[in-house]
């Protein structure tokens, strides 16, 4: 990943995971790519599984997605905010 994974707000309290969607270079599917996963990366059939999987992941912290194609160009980023809520 070429920059950091977690990222804060302006006031550096809130962090958000960084997620990227890369296609496999065999051309069957699609790797979900982080720190924060155990393995580093999880395989996909579908691009929009590995999104989803992303934001489960990440409930607790709000997720950034980035969804590249084969030449390396990112084509969609999602932002997903946290539904962690303290009592």
């Amino acid at each position: 990943m070429s920059e950091n994974r977690r990222s804060g707000n302006a006031t550096g309290n809130t962090s958000k995971d960084v997620y990227e969607v890369h296609p496999r270079k065999d051309g069957h599917g699609f790797y979900l790519i982080s720190e924060r996963l155990p393995f580093g990366r999880l395989w996909y059939r579908e691009a929009a599984d590995a999104v989803d999987d992303a934001k489960c992941y990440s409930r607790s912290h709000g997720a950034i997605i980035r969804v590249f194609d084969e030449s390396g160009a990112v084509i969609e980023t999602h932002e997903y905010a946290s539904d962690f809520k303290e009592w």
